[in-house]
């Protein structure tokens, strides 16, 4: 199933993810966030857009097992609405998130986000090929081209990791869910320090979405950058930035993560 296809099966209460979306033994968590992302944003009123969202990675959901939305708004004020959403598998909790939605308002503050860096375009970068049993399966529905620091495992010490991502089949819209998806795509920043392979996950995740949004359209590129603050002792705290293809800031991300290795 493509992505547009599970966000739909998301919204008829039968959702069951397939393994093409793995990541090691669990869903690739982009997709779990990406789909109870949508249906809390279709239970809030009015015109309020995704702002932020704040997600705890609770436990692996499994493949080719039904799966269970829950969706609580918690309140709705005149600006803002705050809305809670799990995941459940056989009866047990395996991501929470809240999210805030709010309407735009006048204001005397406007400071424009930072622009993108100077990269080359994806069009001459080699795109990250899926190798079964090496590279996580889902990657082949995903197209990405690195264009700042090393490969996970490679013994890179750079803080820096990141680049171009779009989906490979073109989807009707990039909406807030597929940017959901897309940007949990990179690996933690941690694994190119690493020199062989090593489990690794994200403990926690904030997800922030910048307005007014540029206008993208399905299969436009865009660029992502993570950089490292700190690690030690098996945890890591990341943040990154995503940016449109002309460069303008879309979304604010951070990340606990958690290395064995």
């Amino acid at each position: 199933m493509q992505f547009d296809e599970l966000l739909t099966a998301a919204g008829s209460g039968e959702l069951v993810f397939p393994a093409s979306w793995a990541q090691g033994r669990a869903t690739f968590g982009g997709l779990v966030a990406a789909v109870v992302a949508r249906q809390m944003q279709q239970a809030v009123t009015g015109d309020r857009a995704m702002r932020a969202l704040q997600i705890s990675f609770v436990g692996p959901v499994a493949a080719d097992e039904p799966v269970q939305i829950e969706v609580e708004v918690l309140r709705e004020g005149k600006a803002v609405s705050q809305v809670q959403g799990r995941m459940l598998q056989q009866g047990e909790v395996r991501l929470a998130m809240l999210g805030s939605f709010g309407g735009s308002r006048a204001s005397a503050v406007a400071v424009a986000g930072d622009r993108a860096p100077e990269v080359a375009s994806p069009d001459g970068l080699k795109a990250l090929p899926h190798l079964p049993g090496i590279t996580p399966d889902f990657i082949q529905h995903l197209d990405m081209r690195w264009s700042f620091g090393g490969l996970p495992f490679s013994g890179s010490d750079s803080r820096e990791m990141g680049g171009w991502m779009r989906f490979r089949e073109q989807p009707e819209a990039l909406t807030d869910a597929h940017l959901v998806a897309l940007v949990d795509a990179w690996p933690p920043a941690l694994l190119p320090h690493l020199k062989q392979p090593a489990p690794a996950s994200s403990l926690s995740w904030t997800l922030e979405f910048v307005y007014p949004r540029p206008t993208l359209a399905p299969d436009d590129w865009l660029l992502y950058r993570a950089s490292i603050d700190q690690a030690a002792a098996g945890y890591g705290h990341t943040q990154a930035q995503i940016w449109s293809a002309s460069g303008e800031l879309v979304a604010l991300s951070r990340q606990t993560v958690t290395v064995f290795g």
